[in-house]
């Protein structure tokens, strides 16, 4: 728990070497709530949707077993087939991987997948990836609405979805209950024109959970969103997890970062403690105000 929250670990901070069920047991026995499972665009974890039924649900079972709630799901396979790429092909292949994502995380009980702000990731945008982008996501949103499955917008590292304001634009065109958001704290603070704890504020209505990861800004040194220890970095840790406080925010937070090389587990409680350390000396002072 961090505070009162559940408090989850992103599946890449371990080693790729070990299986999910061992992952899963690592992630408990480190004190984490949750393991964030994550489908990324890489055949091997594309290929945990295709699993038999019978297979996703002894997976449900031994997240069970390890004593980890099924939280969430990091889809970021959209980067390779996005919904607002010029190829149709890729556009249908986008839609398939979403409605065998809800089934994944309907079998394993997971509530929210976490969806990659990109219209295009590798290919450039054209005046009509943000249209296409959305007549997937609507596509998307009716799937999750027949299995009961939230979809959450991560705040990006691209200009195309890097604030809650365009979170929020896109909210306006699209009012599906079964939409919301995932800010990463990160990602926000890393964009000069943010002001994070306005954008925090503008979307607690619709904020599930929170992604948790230090970035650099270009002032800094070479721009940088991922792989950056907790602490170097710009993001304002503190401040952020007193706003959410006083906003009344209830919900997860997940610690978001890369296992590259070294001990895993050691640069899992270095990081987490760190941001331990930052939700304590703040939620602190803010009772010692009451």
């Amino acid at each position: 728990m961090l505070g009162s929250h559940l408090f989850g670990l992103y599946e890449k901070a371990l080693p790729d070497s070990i299986s999910l069920p061992e992952k899963f047991r690592q992630a408990k026995a480190l004190g984490f709530d949750y393991m964030e499972i994550s489908v990324d665009e890489s055949d091997v974890r594309l290929n945990r949707l295709y699993l038999p039924e019978k297979e996703q649900l002894a997976l449900g079972q031994e997240l069970r077993a390890a004593g980890l709630g099924p939280q969430s799901l990091c889809l970021s396979a959209h980067r390779r087939f996005p919904f607002g790429s010029a190829d149709a092909g890729k556009r249908r292949t986008a839609l398939d991987i979403m409605e065998k994502a809800i089934v994944f995380s309907k079998n394993l009980g997971i509530s929210v997948i976490q969806l990659a702000g990109y219209d295009v990731y590798y290919e450039p945008p054209r005046e009509d990836s943000p249209r296409l982008f959305l007549e997937g996501l609507r596509a998307a949103c009716r799937m999750a609405s027949t299995h009961q499955v939230m979809l959450a917008l991560e705040t990006m590292d691209s200009p195309f979805l890097c604030s809650v304001r365009k979170y929020k634009e896109i909210k306006a065109l699209l009012p599906s209950p079964w939409l919301a958001l995932y800010p990463d704290i990160g990602n926000l603070s890393a964009w000069e024109e943010n002001d994070v704890l306005h954008e925090l504020r503008l979307g607690i209505d619709d904020t599930v959970a929170v992604h948790l990861k230090e970035t650099r800004r270009p002032g800094q040194g070479p721009a940088c969103f991922r792989g950056v220890p907790f602490g170097s970095g710009c993001v304002d840790f503190p401040a952020a997890f007193a706003h959410m406080e006083a906003l009344g925010y209830t919900g997860p937070y997940t610690l978001e970062m890369w296992h590259r090389e070294g001990n895993a587990q050691a640069e899992i409680r270095k990081a987490a403690a760190f941001v331990s350390q930052c939700f304590q000396a703040e939620t602190s002072e803010i009772k010692a105000r009451k």
